[in-house]
């Protein structure tokens, strides 16, 4: 779970981020939760965008990817989300301390 300061750390850096997943009238199959994981293996922190042809909502579509991908979501604007999930053995991105 993010707190809200490590979430804002990720909306920074996806900022300059290129959205390289996109939902489209197919909603979310196999394919494209495929794509999405191995993407965030490689990158941690992806953008996607939900077309407006899809059947399903940025929102919803973040929460399905997030739960099958095991990652969390940084980000959901208009029609646009962000997943992260850090690297077990090679972390690129190095979130802020969670204050206890």
């Amino acid at each position: 779970m993010l707190t809200s300061k490590q979430r804002a750390y990720l909306r920074s850096l996806a900022v300059n981020e290129d959205t390289i997943l996109m939902v489209g009238k197919g909603g979310i199959d196999g394919d494209v939760i495929k794509q999405a994981a191995d993407a965030i293996f490689k990158r941690e922190l992806i953008k996607g965008k939900v077309l407006e042809t899809a059947p399903v909502s940025a929102r919803e579509a973040a929460e399905m990817l997030a739960e099958a991908t095991e990652s969390d979501v940084a980000q959901v604007i208009g029609n646009k989300f962000c997943l992260y999930k850090a690297n077990p053995k090679e972390p690129k991105i190095v979130l802020p301390k969670a204050r206890k």
